[in-house]
């Protein structure tokens, strides 16, 4: 009831699906066998159109194109896959890289991974799209975001498509897998259980054990546990073993989320609860072990160094691939490295993350175009869980590690340390050049990004001048026009709450230059801080200049409430602006203890070095006035809600 299954036969282009297995327990032998039936079935369903390829692996792709070569050897027309003259073929092949994919184009073959040059890349999708060569082998990033039409898809195995069972199913499931295909797809949701029902319980729709039962029984996994019992250890499919079976691993999983902070039972022992580790872990897209790495690992007062350690930890990052001889790299890169790691670890998925994070951040040559493709994949993950830290950090309340986490996120989109040279930001400029921006004589003893567009904004010889001992005029001009883009903000603080006779009125947080004045706060009242921010200068393009951050980024800014004294977050916002004046509130609680004390207001950037911002703010704790006597007797029928009222005093 309600599960639709549409057959190949109803879709506008029809489609016919053939399913072959292959016996043998080991990966790269079973492969093996695939390659000659996959050439019979080119010349079979697609003898003179396009034909795809996907294998697992980027291996894969040459030993596939290798294998048919050979039997196309065994042909009258070798290069019958070749659908352009061979002279026309040569002169393309003298501007291929890749000795592997010049050899298999010339029979009319492509291959297709991550680890080929760009410029290589281009060409066989080119030459495939454009039907000169017949036959295009590739790995699964071909699928992401290349539109390449083809007659004849072929798919050598399915183990590394567990990941996406799910999709698999909802998009490749006609009726005639093999049971062993579709038990492996259904089996695939029991790795990510507890992340899937962690979102249903945050979501709302699963609130109790027998809910979480109830979603079990709408899966594709149920359906095959009925039908396939013994795949999953289940000793016959009786009601009562059903039942047993499932609350088991009901009750596992919960367990499993529990003890990573994401779920919290009721007292009743049935209902479910989120906690706020298991709304970061579904907003974020987040494991729910590294959740429970997290809640086990972070601290109040972690170094950046710490920090960056933690977020490479992530569970995320273990199945980030260490190729073959790839130990030897990692020993390489290791000694270039400013933060030495176990040389042991070389060939941890996570030791390698580390160092592509620090080669990143330092700009070091990578070994290989494998390594710049894994770096731009740790990018993409980092931003998420890097997010997911600060607001684990925030949460607890825990200020310096919450504002190194935004620092550490600053250092991922602009690819330097933090203790860099904050010019090292702009285009052109490295370690041997910076020297020069120390001749432009600001008027602050200190060179900041701030002051440095201050004194050469609309004054492009301040800058031209001193710089042109190091750099060409096309540079500086680039230079100037990415200094002069370079957001600059005003900020205004005013603070709202229980003060005299007008609890209303927005008080205004004084100026640096009349830091005595001490703003009076109620102790334990509940008080709004008002952040009106002022961009000055166009809002023509929002855009970060982070040419090494290969996704792009928007401007946008973290506020943060902090008492530096103590160590503690109060009060955290991201915030974005569509007008050059936004106002962002803070809320927060004066503390019950009377006397003085300093807030500090954190303006910071999260793709930007060297434009953060900090403002202190001197309060006064004192008494609350007493409160007058509510009246005895409720009046005009409002007497629930003075009872509310009360109650809540």
């Amino acid at each position: 009831m309600g599960l639709y299954n549409f057959k190949p036969s109803v879709r506008p282009v029809p489609l016919s699906v053939h399913i072959q297995g292959f016996p043998g327990k080991h990966y790269c032998p079973r492969m093996a066998t695939m390659n000659r039936p996959a050439f019979q079935a080119i010349r079979q369903y697609s003898p003179c159109t396009p034909a795809l390829i996907f294998v697992a692996s980027r291996k894969q792709t040459r030993i596939t194109a290798l294998d048919l070569i050979a039997f196309l050897a065994g042909e009258d027309n070798p290069k019958q896959f070749l659908h352009i003259p061979e002279q026309e073929m040569d002169q393309i092949l003298m501007n291929i890289k890749d000795n592997n994919l010049k050899l298999t184009l010339a029979f009319g073959i492509g291959i297709h991974h991550a680890g080929l040059q760009e410029r290589d890349r281009k060409t066989a999708e080119e030459l495939f799209l454009h039907r000169k060569i017949q036959v295009l082998i590739a790995t699964a990033t071909l699928a992401w975001g290349v539109n390449l039409p083809a007659h004849l898809v072929i798919i050598k195995g399915t183990e590394f498509l567990r990941r996406q069972a799910e999709a698999l199913r909802r998009h490749a499931h006609y009726g005639q897998a093999p049971v062993s295909i579709r038990s492996r797809w259904s089996r695939a949701l029991l790795e990510v259980l507890p992340d899937h029902v962690n979102a249903e319980i945050v979501a709302g729709t699963v609130q109790t054990k027998q809910g979480v039962l109830d979603y079990l029984t709408w899966t594709y996994f149920f359906r095959r546990l009925l039908r396939n019992p013994a795949y999953y250890e289940l000793e016959d499919i009786e009601q009562t073993q059903v039942n047993h079976f499932l609350s088991t691993l009901v009750q596992r999983t919960l367990d499993t989320l529990v003890r990573a902070g994401c779920v919290e039972i009721a007292d009743d022992e049935r209902g479910l609860l989120p906690t706020s580790m298991g709304r970061i872990s579904s907003y974020y897209y987040m494991s729910h072990q590294s959740m429970r790495l997290y809640a086990d690992t972070l601290r109040h007062d972690m170094s950046f160094v710490e920090v960056l350690r933690a977020m490479v930890e992530a569970w995320e990052f273990e199945q980030h691939p260490v190729r073959h001889h790839e130990d030897v790299y990692n020993t390489e890169l290791a000694k270039l490295c400013p933060i030495k790691i176990d040389l042991l670890t070389v060939d941890n998925p996570h030791t390698k993350v580390f160092l592509l994070m620090q080669a990143h951040m330092s700009r070091l040559p990578l070994p290989n175009s494998d390594y710049g493709t894994d770096t731009k994949s740790v990018m993409d993950q980092s931003i998420r869980i890097i997010q997911a830290m600060i607001d684990i950090t925030a949460e607890r309340g825990w200020l310096a590690t919450t504002l190194r986490t935004q620092q550490l996120m600053q250092c991922i989109i602009q690819a330097r340390w933090i203790d860099d040279p904050v010019v090292l930001t702009l285009p052109h400029v490295e370690p041997h050049n910076a020297h020069v921006f120390n001749h432009v004589k600001l008027d602050f003893p200190i060179l900041t990004l701030p002051a440095l567009k201050e004194k050469c904004n609309r004054k492009y010889e301040n800058l031209a001048g001193p710089l042109r001992q190091e750099f060409e005029e096309p540079e500086i001009e680039q230079i100037y026009k990415v200094l002069c883009a370079r957001p600059s903000i005003n900020v205004q603080l005013s603070i709202r709450g229980p003060h005299g006779d007008d609890a209303n009125a927005d008080r205004p947080v004084a100026q640096p230059q009349h830091r005595e004045t001490w703003l009076e706060l109620y102790a334990g009242q509940e008080y709004v801080l008002n952040v009106q921010l002022i961009r000055l200068g166009s809002l023509e393009s929002l855009s970060i200049h982070c040419p090494k951050y290969s996704k792009g980024k928007d401007e946008g800014w973290f506020l943060t409430l902090g008492h530096q004294a103590e160590g503690e977050l109060l009060a955290m916002k991201r915030c974005v602006y569509r007008s050059n004046k936004s106002t962002h509130q803070l809320c927060f609680y004066a503390p019950p203890q009377l006397g003085r004390r300093i807030y500090t207001v954190y303006l910071m950037s999260d793709g930007y070095i060297g434009l953060d911002q900090q403002y202190d703010i001197n309060l006064e704790v004192v008494e609350p006035p007493r409160q007058e006597e509510q009246p005895s007797q409720p009046v005009d029928g409002y007497a629930d809600y003075y009872a509310f009222a009360k109650d809540k005093l």
